[in-house]
Formats: C-alpha cells, structure tokens, sequence
C-alpha cells in the first residue's frame, strides 16, 4: 500500500507534494510504478485524502491491480485505513503488505526485491534503511549543540516496509497516530524488524531543495533508483 493522503506542506506548495511533477511526472506516479514493477505484486492500495481528486487520473490508476480507499490526518491512520481496505477485497492476515511513502519516489525495484528476499517467512518483517554516516548533534532550546551522538549503530528509516497484515493492523491498533512508521509500531509489540540497506537515491522529498537532486537521479536511472 502507499501512503499519500498528506498535505505535504514543508515541501513549499498549496499542491500536495506527491502531485509535485518531478522529471515529467507526479512523486505519487513514480512511487505507484515502482510498486507494480515488484514482482509478484498482486494490489496495490493507495491511501489518499477523502476528497483527492487527482489518484483516479494516473495512467497507473488504470491497472486492474490498483485500489484506492480514504486515508487519515496522520501516516497510522492511512495504513490502517488500507489495511482494512485491502481484508475487504480478500487480503488474509497472513498476507505480506509493503507499506510505501508516496514521497519516496526514487525508490529502486532492486532493493524492494532485496527486501522481500531478505525478509522471507520471518513474521517481525523488516524494512529499507540507510545507515547513518554522518556526526549527529543533539540541539538545545537555544539552537546550539547540545551533546554529540554516537551514530554506531543508527540506520536511517525508509519505506517500503514489509510487514504480515494481520501482525501489522494489531499493532497499530495498540499504537496511537503519533507512531512515525510502521517498524515502530512492531517494535513496540516486541517484534525486532530485519533492517536491509537501501540505495541512497530511496529520499524522502520534504523540502523544495529535494526536487532537483530527485530529479537528476529519476533522469538518470529511468526510475530505479541510484
């Protein structure tokens, strides 16, 4: 499922983000063709916001795999809005789910199948993830710093995240909306989630600056990432 009911405010437009155009297409076009070119990809649902009117008129809309469903103010209430969703035209709870950011559109197919593999039959899942390269530095109330982190060990989250729905809807139910993904919401049922390095191209785009690097790397890959 892909998560693109959000606002996407911080990336400087009145335009949701992922229908920002990047290398000719909408963030949520390239994000919905990177899914359907998984394979074995049965479905995919796209969680969007009650009153999009833009997801119906992706040429990708038109696969007979692509469902839609209303999303929620926040990322958790999306997800369990496409869980429920996908149970309701016959998804088991033994089922895996991929959960994906629209505003990850540089994603490569290669490292969705090497997740997958990864994953295999382990019911904790796992998910894309960088790790950290650079010093981290902790912030106090007045913008200085305030502590160097150690950043042995820290991996940077991304999506898509692989999760068995059934294991994945429980636990976000246990969890409120303030959970920031779904790797957290199992972490807190006691799962420990396989992290799987991802390309460095697998950004979220936040901000305006984020465009042209995403652009550069969509132009240069045809799509699969960098």
């Amino acid at each position: 499922m892909i998560a693109a009911a959000g606002a996407g405010l911080r990336a400087g437009d009145e335009i949701p983000k992922q229908y920002h155009v990047v290398a000719g297409r909408s963030v949520l076009a390239w994000s919905l063709d990177a899914l359907l070119a998984v394979p074995g990809m049965s479905g995919v649902m796209l969680a969007v916001a009650a009153e999009d009117t833009r997801a119906t008129t992706l040429p990708a809309a038109e696969d007979s795999r692509v469902h839609f469903c209303s999303g929620g103010a926040e990322r958790a209430a999306s997800v369990r809005s496409a869980l429920r969703a996908l149970a309701a035209i016959g998804a088991g709870d033994e089922d895996w789910v991929l959960v994906h950011d629209a505003a990850r559109p540089a994603v490569a197919v290669s490292d969705i199948e090497r997740l997958v593999d990864a994953v295999g039959d382990e019911p904790d899942g796992g998910l894309l993830a960088c790790p950290v390269r650079d010093t981290l530095k902790r912030a106090d109330a007045n913008g200085a710093v305030a502590e160097t982190a150690a950043r042995e060990g820290l991996w940077q989250a991304m999506t898509p995240q692989l999760f068995p729905l059934g294991r994945l809807r429980d636990a976000l139910d246990a969890a409120d909306d303030r959970v920031t993904d779904e790797a957290g919401a199992m972490e807190r049922m006691g799962a420990r989630p396989i992290l799987v390095a991802a390309s460095l191209s697998n950004i979220k785009y936040t901000y305006p600056e984020d465009a042209p690097l995403l652009a550069r790397w969509m132009i240069s890959t045809g799509g699969e990432g960098a």
